[in-house]
């Protein structure tokens, strides 16, 4: 540094120099020329005392932090200040404030008490009862009751087609602090009709008998369902809870099925991550005194009973991993079953016992927020199949069924849901499903006898297995388009491989159903449900056209066509206390078939009211 500012004063130096020499230099010419006048200028005598000598001197460095000698520097001003108020005469007048206005909304009167009664077309009932009494302050018992009926044959069906539906349910609660239980005591009775002949029904018997066939059969079938069920949730322990479901369930032609699950829960937290034990204890005895067919086949229906029954015990440890947005369940589930079969036919005939091992494990992660959330999993299970199930599946079912598990050995998945707006949410999925002994509802064969049972005229449903590989596309939208709206639709579509029946019987590719519910003020709402569900298949048994009995068939694959249902209501709300309903289902006015041979009900209208109380 000191180089280069000695440098730079040399420079500077020598540049005046030279710059004094330059002028000299340019003024010579110029003196020359204004002397040209006088010939002679005179002599002068210069004396120089001493030669001029340039020196540099010292440069000095300028400190980066200047040192201040002066003690005044140091030292901190004081500062002293006050306020002096000036009173300023002023005529501003503020105006008065206006709060503004909020419009109040009436709180809603919560009742304890609900009733319902309705009348409509097909000279239906639909009635409901729910009533809740406090015994204390952690204690409560509730009841249910509902009915829904119709009394009125459906257009073109030869046989009575009414139905009856009344369910009765009594429930008992209790909160404490560190036990939260109830349980529940309940009674269905349904009451449908094998109304469904096929078209070609009787067509190899005369006049005469095919109107005494028709005439003897009493198509009516009659299920009972008996249930005790609880649950009980245990806080701040490991055991954290448990079900218990007891059911039997029969029918008015000697079939009796009983039924036992019990479902214990574990759980033990280990830093942030969750350790679960998932048990359950299930069994299912179904004993059916009718066989399909018997009469023909010279068969003693007091000697004859159709049993089957397993017994399972499931265990489902898994492991809960949360780190950040990542969430992963790691599991398997382990069952040991044992089946026991009476039915020489049937695959499970005798007493097996079988382990099976499935997997257990789910995972998500927030991509974008609660905006995008990826999922996935691969999950397996052995599901219980049962008289009771079979029925709420398909009312018209026969009671002769051969029952065993299905073996759903995985079910492999991936799926986005979240929102694309603030109100507007989404889910997309896509799986691919492997079955076992998959409980496929098919039509039951056709034969035209005087003596044959009520269920075996074509107008009946039996259950077969198959083993199922599914490949399915899920896709849903919910939004609320304001306050005062809501939509949404769901669609699926499924493809399938099977391995032994001919088609999957009863099973659509497609389905697609939407809901609006719209309030239009505080009185008036309505709402609309629609549904499409797509073509199925089943079989039909034809005759060769002989009058011979029985009668040579062959049997076909008859395909389903779709169908497209749309139902609407509209709810009138007079007080607190009471409101009115209108309800038009299959508003196409449609005799589509769900079940092959079955039409439904056309255009149904119902009217009723509901009324809140207290005790």
């Amino acid at each position: 540094m000191r180089y280069s500012l000695v440098n730079n004063q040399l420079i500077m130096n020598l540049f005046h120099k030279n710059f004094i020499i330059y002028i000299i230099f340019f003024l010579l010419p110029i003196l020359s020329l204004a002397q040209k006048d006088k010939d002679n200028i005179g002599t002068e005598t210069v004396n120089v005392v001493k030669p001029y000598t340039p020196t540099i001197s010292d440069a000095f460095k300028v400190a980066e932090t200047p040192l201040f000698d002066d003690d005044e520097t140091n030292k901190k001003e004081v500062v002293n200040y006050k306020i002096v108020s000036v009173p300023v005469a002023s005529t501003f007048t503020p105006t008065k404030g206006v709060a503004a206005k909020v419009e109040k909304t009436t709180k809603e009167i919560l009742f304890d008490n609900y009733a319902t009664l309705g009348f409509g077309s097909y000279s239906s009932i639909v009635a409901g009862l729910f009533v809740t009494h406090k015994l204390s302050d952690h204690e409560l018992v509730s009841g249910i009751f509902c009915h829904n009926s119709s009394q009125a044959n459906i257009k073109n069906t030869e046989l009575t087609s009414k139905f009856y539906d009344t369910k009765l349910n009594i429930t008992y609660g209790n909160k404490e602090q560190d036990l939260d239980w109830n349980a529940v005591l309940g009674y269905q009775n349904q009451v449908y009709n094998w109304y469904g002949l096929p078209s070609n029904f009787g067509v190899n018997l005369s006049e005469l008998d095919q109107a005494n066939l028709i005439g003897n059969i009493n198509p009516s079938h009659t299920f009972h369902d008996f249930q005790i069920a609880g649950n009980a949730d245990f806080k701040a322990n490991v055991f954290k809870e448990i079900e218990l479901t007891i059911n039997r369930f029969w029918d008015n032609y000697g079939s009796t099925e009983n039924q036992f699950s019990m479902k214990p829960v574990f759980k033990l937290d280990v830093s942030d991550n969750a350790i679960n034990l998932k048990t359950s204890i299930d069994y299912i005895g179904t004993t059916f005194q009718k066989f399909y067919q018997a009469n023909q086949n010279n068969i003693s229906i007091t000697d004859f009973q159709n049993k089957n029954s397993y017994f399972s015990i499931s265990a489902n440890p898994n492991f809960t991993i949360l780190r950040d947005d990542l969430t992963v369940n790691i599991g398997a589930e382990f069952t040991f079953l044992n089946t026991v079969s009476n039915r020489a036919n049937d695959i499970d005939f005798g007493n097996k016992s079988n382990i099976y091992i499935y997997p257990k494990i789910t995972a998500s992660y927030k991509v974008v927020g609660d905006l995008m959330i990826a999922y996935g999993g691969a999950e397996g299970g052995l599901n219980h199949n049962s008289y009771r199930n079979l029925a709420n599946q398909n009312s018209f079912i026969s009671p002769t069924l051969s029952l065993r598990p299905t073996d759903a050995q995985f079910d492999i998945y991936a799926g986005l849901r979240g929102k694309l707006a603030d109100n507007l949410g989404y889910d997309i999925k896509a799986s691919y499903l492997n079955e076992k002994n998959k409980t496929l509802l098919r039509n039951n064969f056709y034969y035209s006898f005087l003596n044959n049972n009520s269920y075996e005229n074509g107008n009946s449903f039996t259950v077969v297995y198959d083993d199922v590989r599914t490949i399915r596309f899920d896709g849903s939208l919910k939004t609320n388009i304001s306050d005062k709206v809501d939509f949404g639709v769901h669609g699926s579509f499924a493809s399938f491989n099977n391995s032994f029946e001919a088609a999957v019987w009863n099973t659509p590719t497609l389905q697609v159903d939407a809901k609006i519910d719209v309030k239009f003020t505080e009185k008036w709402s309505a709402g609309s449900k629609i549904f499409f569900v797509g073509e199925r298949k089943d079989q039909i048994a034809v005759p060769d056209g002989t009058f011979i009995n029985p009668p040579n068939f062959t049997y076909q694959t008859v395909v389903l066509p779709g169908f497209f249902d749309a139902n609407l209501h509209i709810n009138y709300k007079h007080n607190d206390r009471i409101s009115g309903f209108f309800r038009a289902n299959n508003i196409g006015n449609q005799a589509y078939q769900r079940w092959l041979n079955f039409p439904v009900q056309q255009l149904q209208l119902v009217l009723g009211a509901n009324y809140k109380f207290d005790f």
